[in-house]
């Protein structure tokens, strides 16, 4: 198969939890870049079961040389260089970019109540940083690649960013402000690149698992369905974000009920 008619994801924070899931996902129909921050042995092991899922671990480029099928890049996403460098990698080693789900996030368990807890400064700055301009700079260095694909971007946010809830009021108020920019950039960059958002509940990762029993039990009993969204839930709702040619600035609510 040729390279050039599969498309390019990128997928950053991948090497565990959801963004893995959402590149297994991905990884049938499509090439896959996936992002660590430090863990290469876990980005090995998401490459080695998008190789499994997909069949092949290379493809061949219209002049016959081999590309890889998927790869790993290390960036940090609070390091602007290293977004700009992700990207121009991304493209250097795949030949395209057609598809970037920016999954990146940052936050500290705090208690939601209790204002005290809910003032640090250093909350309040890296929850920005990471919710909201690490996702406006990546689509600022991928807008040249998606335009000329006219592909998708699809970032990551949270229903804590629709209803008051999460584990902190920094992370809440920088989740729904990264849900108003996805509005505010898909005007910015349309008509050829599409801008949403997915905003699961509380997903049963090994980050979810940390949240206290009593607050995991109240939470699942204030869903609809009694039940939490599961990662594969999420992923195929980010896939189908990611190819639909007809949606633009929409955020996508995956939480069992909860935001109703």
């Amino acid at each position: 198969m040729s390279s050039s008619s599969l498309k390019v994801a990128l997928v950053t924070a991948s090497s565990a939890g959801l963004g893995a899931a959402i590149a297994k996902v991905l990884a049938a129909n499509m090439r896959v870049i996936i992002n660590y921050s430090s863990d290469a042995q876990r980005a090995e092991l998401v490459q080695e079961e998008m190789s499994s899922i997909a069949g092949s671990e290379s493809v061949l480029n219209d002049q016959g040389e081999k590309q890889p099928r998927f790869a790993a890049i290390r960036a940090d996403l609070a390091n602007r260089a290293d977004i700009k460098k992700l990207v121009a990698e991304t493209v250097s080693m795949m030949g395209r970019l057609d598809v970037v789900v920016s999954n990146g996030g940052w936050t500290r368990i705090r208690k939601f109540d209790d204002l005290d807890q809910n003032v640090d400064e250093e909350d309040w700055d890296r929850c920005y940083e990471i919710n909201v301009k690490s996702h406006l700079y990546l689509l600022h260095e991928a807008r040249v690649h998606l335009d000329a694909a006219q592909g998708s971007f699809v970032t990551v946010a949270s229903v804590a960013g629709v209803k008051p809830s999460g584990s902190s009021i920094p992370y809440s108020v920088t989740k729904a402000a990264q849900i108003h920019m996805v509005k505010c950039l898909a005007h910015a960059v349309g008509p050829n690149i599409r801008v949403n958002s997915v905003s699961p509940g509380i997903l049963l990762t090994d980050w979810g698992r940390q949240f206290p029993e009593e607050h995991l039990q109240a939470a699942k009993d204030g869903t609809l369905l009694k039940r939490f969204a599961t990662v594969e839930d999420v992923a195929q709702a980010v896939k189908l974000l990611a190819l639909n040619s007809s949606l633009t600035g929409h955020n996508l609510i995956i939480d069992s009920g909860f935001s109703i």
